[in-house]
């Protein structure tokens, strides 16, 4: 399976995206320019951690407008798995690409830590290879990770099963201790964890494989996963 890095100016945690692709998962992953007009080839894209264009205005804001966010828009669209991290889930939600927004932390201050999130459903790309109720450990690094929606939005979630994780222990004040969330089709999810600080025992849990292993198998032709 062939994965995508969109590289925006101001990104940080794109290296470490591919390094948990290339090294940890055993797939292939190349790097995506911010100005670029098409994804190419790959199977699946993932917006990493940072701070695009120095995240002037609101996180996300300037990166909606990146030549390559059109791409990704027709890529979601034509059905292809698309994963937001951290800044790459602000960035989505400020292109439209999932409802709610993410506000500044409830405290009002940065938070780099790890946490435990509960997996909240397995029908998704991204979930299936985990556990029902799985407790999964990974680090979060976020000055605005506190998401937030209207109730109509919340239960709308809540409904179509589309909250893909909860914080066990809600770290930034997020409604309903939502950390992660599915687009309707399914095949786009943002999370403000990073999966991609927890891929190696090393890092203090392999815990995210969880995330990348779910995308690998929905990538696999049907007779394999059988």
């Amino acid at each position: 399976m062939k994965f995508g890095v969109i590289v925006f100016p101001g990104s940080n945690c794109d290296h470490d995206a591919w390094f948990a692709v290339n090294r940890n998962l055993g797939q292939r992953a190349q790097f995506i320019w911010h100005d670029s007009a098409s994804l190419g080839d790959i199977d699946a894209a993932i917006l990493p951690g940072g701070f695009a264009y120095g995240d002037y205005l609101r996180c996300g804001a300037i990166a909606k407008f990146s030549p390559v966010m059109a791409a990704v828009r027709k890529f979601a669209a034509d059905g292809g798995l698309v994963l937001g991290i951290c800044n790459g889930f602000q960035i989505l939600v400020e292109a439209g690409l999932l409802p709610g927004a993410l506000m500044r932390n409830r405290n009002l201050k940065f938070i780099c830590r790890e946490v435990r999130l509960r997996t909240e459903t397995l029908d998704s790309p991204f979930t299936a290879a985990a556990e029902p109720g799985q407790i999964l450990r990974m680090p979060i690094a976020h000055g605005e990770g506190c998401y937030v929606a209207d109730e109509r939005t919340l239960d709308e979630l809540e409904a179509e099963d589309r909250v893909a994780f909860r914080y066990v222990d809600n770290p930034n004040g997020s409604m309903r201790d939502i950390a992660g969330i599915l687009n309707a089709r399914r095949n786009v999810m943002g999370m403000m964890p990073h999966p991609e600080r927890a891929t190696e025992p090393l890092m203090g849990s392999s815990d995210g494989l969880v995330v990348f292993r779910s995308m690998a198998m929905a990538g696999e032709p049907a007779a394999l996963q059988l």
